[in-house]
């Protein structure tokens, strides 16, 4: 007996790591990991985009996870820089603590 991996299954494993990561996002004060958290939702919808456009035989969905794939990068550019700043000020920063970065 073979299991055979549908589109659907595809979609729950892509729900699954979005709630992870929304959850970790909406629970956790720590930076870096509030940064991961939204990193793992960007891959939960990239796996959507792929899913539908493998079910539709369509390359656009494929096209659209190109471009979040290059938002991404240029998000950990600048977001990790902005949480280096602010972590070298302060050892145990939390996310309340942005109002450092004033100058």
């Amino acid at each position: 007996m073979t299991l055979q991996l549908t589109g659907s299954w595809y979609l729950v494993l892509a729900a699954m790591i979005f709630a992870i990561g929304a959850v970790g996002l909406m629970v956790r004060r720590n930076p870096l990991v509030m940064f991961m958290c939204v990193e793992l939702m960007l891959n939960a919808v990239n796996l959507t985009f792929v899913t539908f456009s493998r079910l539709l035989d369509d390359v656009g969905g494929q096209a659209v996870v190109f471009f979040v794939l290059v938002v991404a990068a240029a998000e950990v550019v600048v977001g990790l820089a902005i949480i280096v700043a602010i972590m070298r000020r302060r050892q145990g920063a939390n996310a309340d603590d942005v109002s450092l970065m004033r100058g």
